[in-house]
């Protein structure tokens, strides 16, 4: 189901942003990458730009600069998960052994949000949805299909997770090593050890894009500058690769074996 009208339940990735120095340089790089559409923001939310693939929002491009012109946050994109009840969350997160980084902001009437750190390091953000649900088409080439924590303690991490949001863990078949997150049951993200990584990595998010074909796609992020951290493979799920953009934004691309629903 690409596109989304409804809202998400509780847990589920929502939305997907990037903080990064060059505004409007990030905005042509992924409007060229994956055909978005999306230009600086009005001064009332900061300049953030929505960006839109046919019209629909896909996700947001924000200055890390702060009025001052000193960095605020580091280039990086961030997976924002649905609540129901932002402070709620915010309490609990503290209550087990998580930090929050930004508490909740009202962002006009469009709904609340907040950053925060789970026990092992991996930031997060909080999307309480008011007259904007967050990404309202996904898993679709030019659209994020899939998040995944990367954590150094895939237990404690469950753990938080489960007691914060209900979000819960189950193998994954077939993927050694690999978790599925679901809520209710229905799988929405997934989460596997730094063990296979390099020495040094923190524990993150990643942000995966569909696409229609992972090395010509590279090609082209090579052509716009990016760069390349885990040379196109194929898998299970499809043929991927990890990527960053000009500014040091980490992510990833996949062309997919199948389409999963969201």
């Amino acid at each position: 189901m690409p596109d989304v009208n409804s809202p998400y339940q509780p847990g589920t990735p929502c939305w997907v942003d990037l903080m990064v120095p060059d505004q409007q340089a990030a905005l042509d790089f992924y409007c060229g990458l994956f055909g978005w559409e999306g230009e600086v923001g009005p001064p009332e939310t900061g300049g953030y730009a929505v960006c839109t693939l046919d019209g629909k929002p896909v996700a947001g491009i924000a200055s890390a600069i702060s009025p001052d012109g000193g960095p605020t946050r580091p280039t990086v994109w961030t997976t924002y998960l649905a609540t129901s009840d932002a402070d709620s969350d915010e309490k609990s997160i503290a209550d087990n052994g998580g930090t929050v980084v930004m508490p909740g902001v009202e962002v006009l009437t469009l709904g609340r949000m907040s950053l925060a750190a789970d026990p092992t390091g991996a930031v997060f953000g909080l999307w309480q949805a008011r007259d904007f649900l967050g990404a309202q088409v996904v898993n679709e080439p030019g659209a994020f299909i899939w998040s995944e924590l990367n954590t150094g303690d895939p237990d404690a991490a469950a753990l938080f997770y489960a007691n914060v949001l209900g979000i819960t863990r189950a193998p994954m078949d077939g993927e050694d090593g690999y978790f599925a997150l679901e809520v209710d049951g229905r799988t929405v993200a997934g989460m596997q050890g730094l063990d296979k990584m390099p020495p040094g990595t923190p524990s993150h998010w990643l942000t995966y894009f569909a696409v229609d074909d992972t090395d010509r796609t590279i090609e082209a992020l090579i052509r716009a500058g990016g760069k390349v951290l885990r040379p196109a493979f194929d898998m299970t799920t499809g043929r991927m690769a990890v990527v960053r953009d000009p500014q040091g934004g980490k992510f990833a691309i996949i062309t997919p074996s199948s389409t999963e629903s969201r």
